[in-house]
């Protein structure tokens, strides 16, 4: 892939960004250089690497699902700087 400017120009509105000239230039030659060594990974013999869809071996992290109590609706609306007896009332914001 070829870096030129129209890239840079496509890259900076599809960012929502705005680079001087000269970052410009520099953001060119980082990209070249990112591209570069991604290419560089292509070139990896990986024909005797199994596939894997994780590092790790395969545990599960997560914690069993426990129905548990909930705090008390009073309690939790006690500090609450507005409400309607069952819920938070937060200002309109849009």
């Amino acid at each position: 892939m070829q870096i030129n400017a129209d890239l840079i120009a496509y890259l900076e509105d599809l960012s929502c960004l705005n680079f001087a000239d000269s970052e410009k230039a520099q953001l060119g030659r980082d990209l070249e250089k990112i591209l570069a060594n991604m290419a560089r990974l292509g070139e990896l013999d990986t024909g005797n690497v199994a596939e894997q869809s994780h590092p790790f071996d395969n545990v599960n992290a997560f914690r069993e699902d426990v129905a548990k109590p909930s705090l008390e609706r009073e309690l939790i609306l006690q500090n609450a700087p507005n409400r309607d007896g069952e819920t938070f009332i937060a200002p309109k914001i849009l």
